[in-house]
């Protein structure tokens, strides 16, 4: 295949190699411009006059779908809150950002408190800006790409990943020249994906997951939301595919409020109370725009 290199990198776990990935190119000087480029809140009531909750969009990543979202759905709607969680087409960076942006201007009015899940993140950084009524930026283990960053640029900053490694390669119909659907290799996604989740239910999920295409990951970023929105960060300390200190540079670059869980790639699924309380934080902090 034309993308993939001639050389093959010897394999190794997944877990090994992105603990060395902790570099991005995200700098001090950089995080510093990007906080003194964010706008100010201000603090004004909801248009009703009230402190009406606002609907919560959660947003899935990559290999996955909205069914990984049940428990913090089932228990913020438990609490009153409106909550969807639409499907992610994973077709391309702008294309799913394009479709989540249509999404909240025909299925949400009112507040919104936007949530995205690893890949997920980027989708929300993009789409946000197209809706007045988003109020907060909530990431779960999740990429927060800056202007120009792309999603495996972050990941893999110094070209150390092989994707024969990790991926199926699938040509998809009409997928441009160089262009395929990625499916995690089923010994990779329990460890990668799905670590604390048990055995056979990783290995359900591994057979059952979507793929998201090449250029999805490749795809450049637009200008942040982040830089006008108030953003919260929960950090994964055991994620074995997006690195803790990837996480929390990217989180740091953002200037999101960051609550660490010791939890894997999935703590929506793992540790769903804490997703659930950073939500809810993320909602009784915002002021109204």
């Amino acid at each position: 295949m034309k993308i993939l290199r001639a050389r093959r990198m010897r394999t190794i776990s997944l877990l090994t190699l992105v603990g060395a990935l902790g570099v991005t190119g995200i700098s001090a000087t950089q995080a510093a411009s990007n906080a003194g480029d964010r706008q100010p809140r201000t603090n004004t009531q909801h248009s009703s006059g009230t402190a009406a909750k606002p609907t919560v969009v959660l947003v899935h990543g990559a290999w996955a779908d909205s069914s990984g979202w049940a428990k913090v759905a089932r228990d913020l709607q438990a609490q009153g809150y409106q909550v969807l969680a639409p499907p992610t087409p994973l077709r391309g960076l702008s294309e799913d950002s394009e479709y989540l942006s249509a999404f909240l201007r025909d299925r949400t009015t009112g507040p919104v408190v936007l949530v995205g899940h690893s890949y997920g993140g980027a989708v929300i950084t993009n789409a946000a800006k197209s809706d007045n009524d988003v109020e907060a930026l909530v990431f779960i283990n999740a990429f927060v790409p800056d202007a120009g960053d792309s999603v495996l640029g972050l990941l893999d900053p110094n070209h150390q990943l092989d994707p024969a490694d990790l991926f199926e390669f699938m040509r998809y119909p009409g997928a441009p020249d160089g262009d395929y659907d990625l499916y995690m290799k089923q010994n990779v996604f329990p460890d990668a994906i799905a670590n604390g989740i048990p055995a056979r239910d990783s290995a359900a999920m591994a057979a059952a997951q979507r793929p998201v295409t090449l250029s999805a990951l490749t795809d450049r970023s637009d200008t942040p939301a982040w830089k006008s929105l108030p953003s919260y960060y929960l950090l994964g300390t055991q994620d074995h595919i997006v690195p803790p200190a990837l996480q929390r540079t990217m989180a740091e670059n953002a200037g999101a409020k960051i609550t660490e869980v010791k939890a894997g790639h999935l703590p929506m699924i793992t540790s769903p109370r804490a997703v659930e309380k950073l939500i809810i934080e993320a909602d009784r902090s915002t002021p109204a725009r």
